[in-house]
């Protein structure tokens, strides 16, 4: 199996190496993070950003770390893909969703029931909520317009072929951080652990946000079900803040736990 993430990926800005095919990006103001995975044929962003323009420009780098540019048409047949063909989206809080109008013209997953971020009632609540955390209205307005539902939504698992024989798994965990939460698990490779995008399930740069779509009664089960998919040798991506291991995600399932009054 080839090797298609080259250390050009570190090279674009905010860019982080994590695994030969595994990147991710740590977005500014809200620390939000974006992942990229790239196969032989086809290549899968892990959420979004917060607004249409922050869309474009992680489109943008994301397509420059991989050799191509906005608007490259290649990345399907036999040639190493140029740009982000898949978007999976962890769960349908503005500041990981309000980016997607960026990639129309890709496969976009999530988990089922997230269309209900997309009624008429759905995109003002994530409207008001950006400009209750500090975007503009003007951008907040756009990208609650611009929201296009998930085209494919996964319920239990999914299996994604990248191309090459590389597959990544989009599981549906939740509920917990929401009612709606994605996770992405790449495989181990000779060379490679267990990579798992956990959203905001986990975070590490602060405490984990319980709003009032959070279901805190499941959110632990969430948490062991990451660890199920990863295990100890995983490496773990939160939805903010530095990546992680299983002993952080077990110490936090377990302070959530106490924190909502839920039995082990």
């Amino acid at each position: 199996m080839s090797v298609l993430w080259e250390d050009r990926a570190e090279q674009a800005s905010g860019w982080e190496r994590v695994t030969a095919r595994v990147g991710r990006c740590r977005l500014p103001r809200w620390d939000c993070t974006a992942g990229l995975v790239v196969g032989e044929s086809a290549a899968l962003l892990v959420d979004a950003g917060s607004s249409v323009a922050e869309g474009g420009w992680l489109r943008e780098e994301a397509e420059r770390s991989l050799g191509g540019g906005t608007g490259t048409k290649t990345g399907t047949g036999t040639g190493p893909v140029r740009r982000v063909t898949h978007l999976a989206l962890t769960h349908p809080h503005f500041d990981h969703v309000f980016g997607a109008a960026a990639f129309g013209d890709a496969e976009v997953f999530g988990a089922v029931g997230i269309d209900v971020a997309y009624t008429a009632r759905g995109r003002e609540e994530l409207r008001a909520d950006a400009v209750r955390n500090g975007l503009a209205e003007d951008a907040a307005a756009e990208a609650a317009r611009s929201l296009v539902p998930p085209r494919h939504h996964v319920r239990g698992e999914w299996t994604l072929d990248l191309g090459g024989g590389f597959t990544v798994l989009l599981a549906d965990v939740g509920p917990g951080h929401t009612a709606h939460d994605l996770a992405v698990l790449v495989p181990a490779t000779p060379s490679s652990p267990k990579v798992v995008f956990c959203g905001d399930l986990v975070e590490e740069s602060g405490e984990p946000q319980a709003g009032p779509d959070a279901v805190p009664a499941h959110w632990p089960a969430a948490l062991d079900r990451l660890l199920d998919l990863g295990g100890e040798d995983a490496v773990y991506v939160p939805g903010h803040g530095a990546v992680l291991d299983a002993r952080f995600v077990r110490a936090q399932r377990d302070a959530l736990a106490r924190r909502f009054g839920v039995s082990p």
